[in-house]
């Protein structure tokens, strides 16, 4: 390079240089402004191209600007930069909305279908819809395109659709439209064209049957599942099939419908169902699901009693959930109804917790349970609690209990101002008395 040359080049950076050093986000926003209206006026590629220039080039300069910096102390003071780095991003967007179609577009589409086609198990009747589709398409393109481009569909449907058929005739299509040479914006209407028929290729391989569709059903259908349908009433047929299951108490029937038709409104009443039936034979499934907090399923392991003790250890643990109330509730029932001395202390633990909701259910638990060791918190809980609610628990759970010490605990609020607490202490007595009579000697 000459000294000349050197010294030119030396100026321009200067110049760049002085520029970038003047810019303000005044004049940089008055730039993008007339960026924007030349985005707004472009009709062409090319137009398009020149407007990535010009934004290209704003961007570079604000990156170099000696912009002022917002106050830190002052939480209203706006940041020049950002807002203006905001701009040119929506701006960059906006361009490459306005971009295209291109014929790149199409031969994507078409590789994508072609893909799916291979990748894909189908029904018979899918089958059929798939070899139907791309025929269309391939007719599609030929009309558009003025090539000379064949797809033998009977010949591609056979038993079972011939994929090296059917992707030889999509690759037809693929190096037609690259031999054409399309245009962005002269062969702007080919190219939509195109695109619409690779839209309906889309919508037509959507809409085909696949394999997976009726897998499920299949899979039932050799188990045995729906050999108990007669003349249904319910809708859909799996629905009455797993009724059907319920009633005659076969939970393995009904585990199987939980584990093939993963649908919401299915999956919910396959669990409905486990919780009615109250089988240990559900037991592994349930427990798996409680250490997932699966309300349901911790449900469903209560009402199998003494046969969920081995769930005891994982429910133990949601004792102290106090952020979740109902996953407490449903544990504090489940652990009572399976009746392990294990969880008696966790429990009774929480009859000082805050939520006057649930200490009620944590009360109701122990009396499920037994444990003559939670009468001396649950007899606390009866005199010193400032919800009735809790109390009137407390007083039941003794009952349960059923202890002399117990019974006598409730027995002394037979004047409570409490209805609910006064019942229980009546129940009590009357207990009390009956087991008094008995022992007295004829």
């Amino acid at each position: 390079m000459s000294d000349g040359d050197e010294e030119t080049t030396a100026d321009s950076d200067a110049a760049a240089s002085d520029e970038s050093t003047d810019a303000t986000p005044e004049t940089l926003s008055e730039r993008l402004d007339e960026v924007a209206d030349a985005l707004e006026a472009a009709e062409t590629e090319a137009d398009l191209d020149a407007v990535e220039a010009d934004l290209d080039a704003v961007e570079a300069d604000l990156e170099s600007a000696d912009l002022p910096e917002p106050d830190e102390d002052d939480e209203d003071d706006e940041d020049p930069r950002a807002d203006l780095e905001s701009r040119v991003s929506d701006l960059r967007d906006d361009l490459e909305a306005q971009r295209g179609p291109y014929a790149s577009d199409v031969t994507e589409a078409v590789e994508s279908a072609r893909s799916k086609i291979s990748d894909t198990r189908w029904t018979e009747q899918g089958e059929s819809a798939v070899v139907e589709a791309v025929s269309a398409f391939v007719d599609a393109a030929e009309e558009t395109l003025d090539a000379g481009l064949a797809f033998e569909a009977d010949a591609a449907a056979g038993d079972g659709i011939d994929t090296d058929a059917v992707a030889a005739a999509l690759d037809d299509v693929v190096a037609a439209v690259e031999d054409a040479d399309l245009d962005a914006d002269e062969d702007a209407e080919t190219i939509a064209a195109l695109l619409e028929a690779t839209d309906d290729l889309e919508a037509g391989l959507e809409d085909a049957q696949e394999w997976d569709d009726l897998e499920t059903n299949e899979q039932l259908m050799a188990e045995g599942f729906y050999d108990v349908l007669g003349h249904y009433k319910d809708y859909p047929p799996e629905l009455s099939a797993l009724k059907q299951w319920e009633e005659q108490g076969r939970v393995d029937m009904v585990l199987l419908a939980k584990e093939k038709l993963q649908s919401e409104f299915m999956q919910e009443h396959c669990m409905d169902a486990l919780v009615r039936m109250a089988n240990a034979e559900a037991f592994d499934e349930m427990h798996q699901l409680a250490q997932r907090r699966e309300k349901k399923a911790i449900k469903a392991l209560g009402r199998m009693g003494g046969d969920a003790e081995g769930a005891v250890e994982t429910l133990v643990e949601y004792i102290d959930t106090d952020s979740d109330p109902a996953l407490q509730k449903v544990t504090f029932r489940a652990l009572g109804e399976i009746g392990s001395t294990e969880a008696t202390q966790a429990i009774a633990d929480k009859l000082e917790m805050d939520n006057d909701n649930v200490r009620p259910y944590a009360a109701r638990a122990l009396g499920l349970i037994g444990d003559t060791r939670a009468i001396d918190p649950l007899g606390d809980a009866l005199a010193d609690d400032e919800s009735d609610t809790v109390r009137a628990a407390a007083a039941w759970a003794l009952r349960q209990i059923g202890t002399e010490a117990a019974l006598e605990t409730v027995a002394e609020y037979a004047d409570e101002q409490s209805y609910l607490v006064q019942h229980e202490a009546e129940l009590a007595a009357e207990t009390l008395d009956d087991a008094d009579a008995e022992a007295a000697p004829a």
